[in-house]
């Protein structure tokens, strides 16, 4: 019987002691970008970008720990060592290579301008000028429609997040707003309301704003991280993981050429 108690007690230790041991990752997220990131209502985090987290978490022995934050704020909290690194979306350019560094694209997923059915509205300067156009603070969407369309008279309008965007298009306070197509499927033209409205020509894109895709950031001194996180998504990639991910929120090739 005592040496039950001792087995059993250090099988209790051996427990605690690799709990207290288990790597975390702090992941940040701004969960309004259905179907990447989104929240339930009872506060749990789902989507695309979730279970690739979790995924990759898991291929390296580590567990995600998530860490909602703004979206414009994702950067400087990462560099203020408030989280590891930041996964929502966030594409890989060069303006943000200047501050953080990138894993390889995780997706790659085209951009547009959703208007009222019926505006007559498209995507281009010369349409829009003297119309108001809305996007996420600190998004590509801003920076493409800051230097395209604002000098030719869009008015540019930026929100904390895309759902707010969005409520404002409704009450008819904007004439469109920018976002990856996906969310916009996912998060407006899905939903009550959204059956009015519909995806403007052209694609909105530009090669040196957009980058090749969405990947993972980190801080310029997460190098080893980074490494580690490039070799789990191939991993997932060629074990089939991704592709089990993917196609739950997806009926086309996120990942991309």
């Amino acid at each position: 019987m005592k040496s039950f108690i001792i087995a059993g007690a250090l099988a209790l230790l051996s427990v605690s002691a690799f709990a207290q041991g288990a790597r975390t990752i702090r992941i940040g997220v701004e969960a309004s970008y259905a179907p990447f990131e989104s929240k339930l209502p009872n506060g749990q985090l789902v989507g695309f970008e979730i279970d690739l987290g979790n995924a990759l978490c898991a291929q390296i022995g580590a567990k995600c720990v998530w860490v909602e934050n703004s979206f414009d704020g994702l950067i400087p909290a990462l560099k203020a060592k408030k989280f590891e690194c930041v996964m929502s979306a966030i594409s890989i350019t060069p303006e943000r290579e200047k501050e953080i560094i990138f894993t390889n694209k995780t997706s790659n997923t085209p951009c547009y301008l959703v208007v009222k059915k019926g505006a007559g509205l498209h995507a281009t300067a010369q349409s829009l000028a003297g119309k108001t156009v809305g996007v996420a603070q600190g998004s590509i969407f801003e920076i493409f429609a800051k230097k395209f369309w604002e000098p030719k008279g869009v008015t540019v309008t930026t929100y904390q997040s895309s759902d707010l965007a969005y409520a404002d298009l409704l009450a008819g306070r904007l004439d469109g707003v920018i976002d990856d197509v996906e969310v916009l499927v996912g998060s407006f033209l899905t939903k009550p309301g959204g059956q009015n409205y519909e995806l403007a020509q052209p694609k909105v894109y530009d090669a040196k704003i957009f980058g090749p895709g969405a990947g993972i950031g980190l801080r310029k001194d997460e190098g080893k991280l980074r490494d580690e996180l490039n070799k789990a998504l191939v991993k997932i990639r060629k074990n089939g993981t991704y592709d089990k991910i993917a196609k739950k929120y997806f009926n086309f090739d996120v990942y991309g050429d």
